[in-house]
Formats: structure tokens, C-alpha cells, sequence
């Protein structure tokens, strides 16, 4: 049924939500009284008059909505308004047979499929706020004579200079002037090393400061500035999107046009009210109205026990089209964080010297570096550190009972080691240890590929996606490895959100219909963009997973497939219920018009069409047996 939704690109209002909260409450009043209805008829079949008052209750509390919607249509005709008449055509021809059971049940699915479609219109609405949520902060500007001004950092403008400290948030896009960092850029570029910052180094809005103070000035704010683009590129493309209807409505004008004339026909030419009520009776597509929603119920639920979260029948059923994958890496195929690939140790020195020292060093600090270098090592095996030292974007220092320790790059450690053996050729950062001024080794990280990518990609590819593209803000070096890692061969690096969004839509654009794939806020264009946007769930931004139509809600990334091949099984359950639904509806709309019925041709009408109902839910419910398990690992 047609009623008001969320503008795009703003918040629900609270008209809007209240207007949710009704519906649903009728439906469960509703549902309520048709459940007793049922269960009098079943448990005291000689009180007929209690059991069609319960049921005559739960279709007049459906009803109000369905009729005045109904009205709305004929007033404002749309696309959903035919729908609406349709309903309240065979809600009334219900009542005029009697069939109390067909006037609560029918208008109460539509109400509940309804529901469904606005929440999904709720997940777009609460991307877009989650993310203008995060372009708000505190911002320190600094004033001509060098005096520092709590303000908000929507109040800044192009010019001015702010001092960021370790901790914050970029407060806007700007040129650093002062200073040295590591900032954190993962939620802007996708890039999983931090990234070292210097005068003359552009920053965005959004990234954070791990350590170190710098001096920016601001050159975007607000909508002009990467966030802002990001949030109004999301807005642009949630009112781009094509309206997405059921099969139904597709139909509706002609059906309803069609039911009507063939109602008076058969007025005309029998003069039997009773061939004309049956018409209507047989008209009314509950098996078909079902088709859609007993299917993708059955579908929601299927994914549910399977850890895949769906957001709506829609993108179940746009699932089974797709043929292209595009897929974000860090994150997604790879964990998101930095983690010890391989030690290189200097002669004498063993890996687990090594590795106790750095840990020992690596707990001292807060950088992403540190951190991970932190667990190489049990803490029973740290060492005793006195006078711990952090230099920024550097790396860290400390006394050891064996004397100067040193932990950090290269460029630190040629400040205390003579002989500095040349710097392994690496993709990710590379960190040095050194102990009195005697280098121990060299310790290579990496953000590691997830276990299941490689079979996950090749399950999709055997599945007809072949058409797979690595899309990241990483560098280039680092993709390729990948990339050639889990078998894609098209690879794009260095890919801001703008330029992610591009490159999906010039995939559509070519013919293809991609599921993309991604954790992250600089993933959020794509997602709404693609034909289907997957987030993944463990480790996932809110804004991913608001945006996206699905969410692996255990990351792991071998229910891709299962995604594809429920979609696929859902769709041909679907075809099979149109089938059942409209095929079984004409005939009892030629019987009836025929007379051949007899007298009490809308009761057998009536009792034919929910036959039909039943028929389609039987096959429906032959999906939830669907059962599978992962793949193993290759």
C-alpha cells in the first residue's frame, strides 16, 4: 500500500516513524484476532458466529488503512495506488461473499510486506546520518596572535589554521604546516598502514592523529571537503536509484482493468449477482500476492540461520542477476590489521630474542606498528624497560638490563647503528631493532589475507561471476600481491570513494551486475551503487553495514556463494508460486464467469483460491530446508 516515505537524503521524521509504528501495531492487532478467529473455528465449530466476528474484527482493522489508501489512489493515481485498489477491490468483494478469512488475511500481508519495504528505506536514511554524524568535531584555531579557540568544526573556513593533537580527528581537509605524524586514513583512502604526514602533506577531514602535533591549515569544509562529498555522492545516488517493485505491481493497472471488466461481463450476460461476486472472489490474488512474500521469507529466514543478514526481499531477488564481483581489500579480504609476516635476524641473534625484544618496545606505544608487534610475543617473555622513549613517526627507544634499545624505521635506526645492513624489499612497513647501537634484525608486516579469500573468489567465479575487480585505496604494489593471491586479475589502486563509486558505475554501464563487496566508510558509495552491496559484519563500519543490502554478520567470506546460490534457489521457488498463483486464479476466474461454480459460487471460489494460497506456501516452505556448509579452505 501506498503511503509516505523518507526523503532521501535526510532522517525519518517522526510523522514517518510514527506512521511505521501504526501500521505494524494493526498488523499485530490483526494477527491477533485472526489467530483466535481460527482457532474458534478449529476448537468449537458449532459458535460460527464467534469465529466470523473474530475474523470479521481483524479484517476491519486492516481494512481502514487498505480503503483509505485506496481512495488516496483514485485521487492521486501511482503505480503503488493501483495495488491499492486492487487490494480494497478484493477486500470488498470478500465482504460481499463472506469470506471474512480472505478480507483479514489478505490486507494484513500487504501491510507487513510494507512495513518491510519502509524499513529498508530506514537502513538508507541512517547510513546517511551515521555518516554526518562522524563529520562532526571539536576543532582547536589557531588566531593570529597564536591563541588556541575551542570551536565547532563546522564553523571553520577556508585559511584558517588548527592544531591537531594526538588522538583527534582531522577536523577538515587541509595542508599540514607544522609537524609530524602517523595518521590513521583507513575510514578516507581504505589504507591500512598509517600514513606519515610532514609539512606540505595533505590530510583529510575525518583521519585520526595517533601520535605527534601538527599545525594544519584548512583549505575544504563541510560539503566541499572528502566526508562531505562522500555523504552528498550518497545522497545523489540513494535518489538515482531506480524504484524498486514487486512483480505486482508491474501489473496491476492491466489486472485490475482486466477483473473489471470481466465482472461486468459476466453481469451482463447472466444477470447472476452471485457469477459476478464469485469473479471478484476468484479475482483476488491471495496466492499470488503470496508468491513473493512466502518465498523471500522463506529466503530471509534460510540466510538468517546461515549468518547473512538481507535487508529486504529486493535484494534477494537482484541477487540471483548479478555477474561481476567488485571487492574492497582491506578489510574484506584481507583482516584490516597489521600483523608480523616474517623476521629477518642478523647473524647470531634467534627469532625469539627478536621477537621478545620488540614486543617488549611494542607495547609501549599506541601506533598500529607497535601494537601489532606487541602480541609476537607471550608477556612473560617481555623485558624490564626503563626511561621508554616515543618518537614520533619514528618508532620507540627504551634501557633494557642489557642496555639502549631501539624499535622503529630505518631512519631511526641509522642514528644509532653504524653499519646499517640495506632494507629489505617489502610491500608493507618494515621496522629495525637495535641493541646498543648492535642491530638484531629486520621485522616485516603486512595486513594478512583472510584464509577462506582465495576459495571464496573461486566459488564465485565457478558460480559465473568471472567478471572480479579489486577495488582499494591501497597502494598499488600491495593490490597486485592480492589480488594475484585469491585469482583476480583486474586490480585498481589508490581509489578514493568518489572514484570507487565511478568505477561501479561504469561496471553497470558495461553490461555487467555487480555485487560489491567492502567493510568501510570509503566503501559506502560503492555499496549503494553496485546492484547489491555486501558489508562485512565482525570489524565492519556502521555506515558499511547501514549502507549495505547484506551483511556477513561473521565476515567470512564463503557465504558469498551461499548468498548466490539461496538467491538462485529463492528465485526459481518464485517462478514456480507466479505460476501456481496466477495460473490457478484465471481458472477460477473462467469457472466463475461461466457459471460453472454453481450456486454458491463464491463460497467454492472462495475455498479455491485459498487452496491455492496453501499450495504456494507448501512450496515456499520446501526452502527452508535448505542446508550448507562451508567449503573447506584451500
Amino acid at each position: 500500500m501506498s503511503t509516505s516515505s523518507a526523503q532521501p537524503g535526510g532522517a525519518l521524521t517522526r510523522q514517518e516513524q510514527r506512521h511505521i509504528t501504526r501500521q505494524l501495531l494493526l498488523a499485530l492487532i490483526a494477527s491477533g484476532a485472526l489467530i483466535l478467529g481460527l482457532l474458534w473455528r478449529w476448537l468449537a465449530p458449532e459458535q460460527v458466529a464467534v469465529a466470523d466476528l473474530l475474523l470479521g474484527a481483524a479484517s476491519l482493522v486492516v481494512a481502514v488503512p487498505v480503503l483509505r489508501h485506496a481512495w488516496h489512489s483514485l485521487r492521486y493515481p501511482s503505480l503503488h495506488g493501483l495495488t491499492d485498489q486492487l487490494i480494497a477491490l478484493a477486500l470488498l468483494g470478500a465482504w460481499a461473499t463472506g469470506d471474512l478469512l480472505t478480507a483479514a488475511l489478505l490486507p494484513l500481508i500487504m501491510i507487513v510486506g510494507h512495513i518491510l519495504e519502509e524499513r529498508s528505506v530506514i537502513g538508507s536514511q541512517e547510513a546517511i546520518e551515521a555518516l554526518s554524524k562522524l563529520t562532526r568535531s571539536r576543532a582547536r584555531r589557531v588566531d593570529g596572535e597564536g591563541n588556541l579557540h575551542d570551536i565547532d568544526n563546522h564553523d571553520l573556513e577556508s585559511g584558517d589554521v588548527v592544531e591537531v593533537r594526538a588522538g583527534d580527528h582531522i577536523p577538515a581537509d587541509g595542508l599540514v604546516l607544522e609537524g609530524k605524524a602517523s595518521l590513521d586514513t583507513a575510514p578516507i583512502t581504505g589504507e591500512s598502514v598509517p600514513q606519515e604526514v610532514e609539512p606540505g602533506s595533505e590530510v583529510y577531514g575525518g583521519a585520526i592523529n595517533l601520535d605527534g602535533l601538527l599545525r594544519v591549515r584548512v583549505t575544504r569544509t563541510g560539503e566541499t571537503s572528502t566526508l562531505g562529498r562522500v555523504i552528498a555522492l550518497m545522497q545523489s545516488a540513494e535518489q538515482a536509484s531506480p524504484p524498486i517493485t514487486r512483480l505486482l505491481e508491474r501489473h496491476a493497472a492491466r489486472y485490475l482493468l482486466l477483473v473489471l471488466m470481466i465482472a461486468a461481463s459476466t453481469w451482463f450476460l447472466t444477470q447472476d449477482a452471485q457469477a459476478m461476486l464469485a469473479v471478484l472472489v476468484a479475482a483476488c490474488p491471495c496466492a499470488l500476492v503470496l508468491s513473493a512474500p512466502a518465498s523471500s521469507i522463506a529466503g530471509l529466514t534460510v540466510a538468517a540461520r546461515h549468518g547473512i543478514l538481507i535487508r529486504g526481499a529486493a535484494f534477494l531477488e537482484e541477487l540471483a542477476e548479478v555477474n561481476a564481483v567488485v571487492v574492497d581489500k582491506t578489510g574484506t579480504l584481507t583482516h584490516g590489521k597489521l600483523q608480523l609476516e616474517a623476521l629477518a635476524p642478523a647473524d647470531g641473534v634467534t627469532q625469539q630474542q627478536l621477537k621478545a625484544l620488540a614486543a617488549s618496545l611494542g607495547a609501549t606505544s599506541n601506533h598500529p606498528v607497535s601494537r601489532a608487534l606487541s602480541d609476537i610475543a607471550p608477556r612473560e617473555e617481555w623485558l624490564l624497560l626503563e626511561n621508554v622513549r616515543e618518537l614520533q613517526g619514528l618508532g620507540v627507544s627504551a634501557a633494557t638490563p642489557q642496555g639502549e634499545a631501539v624499535l622503529g624505521r630505518p631512519e631511526l635506526l641509522a642514528t644509532s647503528v653504524a653499519d646499517l645492513p640495506e632494507v629489505p624489499e617489502h610491500d608493507g612497513p618494515v621496522v629495525g631493532l637495535a641493541l646498543e647501537g648492535r642491530f638484531l634484525g629486520w621485522l616485516l608486516l603486512a595486513d594478512s589475507l583472510r584464509g577462506e579469500a582465495a576459495t571464496a573468489m573461486a566459488e564465485l567465479r565457478e558460480l559465473g561471476l568471472n567478471r572480479q575487480l579489486l577495488l582499494t585505496g591501497d597502494r598499488q604494489s600491495v593490490a597486485d600481491r592480492i589480488a594475484h593471491s585469491v585469482g583476480i586479475r583486474d586490480v585498481i589502486a589508490g581509489a578514493l570513494p568518489a572514484d570507487k563509486l565511478n568505477q561501479v558505475k561504469q561496471q553497470i554501464d558495461s553490461g555487467y551486475r555487480p555485487m560489491v563487496i567492502g567493510d568501510g566508510i570509503n566503501d559506502s558509495l560503492a555499496l549503494k551503487a553496485g546492484v547489491v552491496g555486501v558489508a562485512m559484519g565482525a570489524g565492519g563500519s556502521d555506515i558499511a553495514m547501514s549502507s549495505a543490502d547484506i551483511v556477513l554478520i561473521g565476515s567470512d567470506l564463503r557465504r558469498l556463494g551461499t548468498c548466490v546460490r539461496l538467491s538462485r534457489r529463492c528465485r526459481r521457488t518464485l517462478q514456480v508460486n507466479v505460476f501456481i498463483g496466477l495460473g490457478w486464479t484465471l481458472a477460477i476466474v473462467a469457472m466463475a464467469a461461466f457459471g460453472w461454480l454453481g450456486a454458491s459460487g463464491a463460497v467454492v471460489a472462495a475455498l479455491l483460491h485459498n487452496l491455492s494460497t496453501l499450495l504456494v506456501l507448501g512450496n515456499a516452505g520446501r526452502l527452508l530446508r535448505f542446508e550448507e556448509k562451508l567449503s573447506e579452505q584451500k
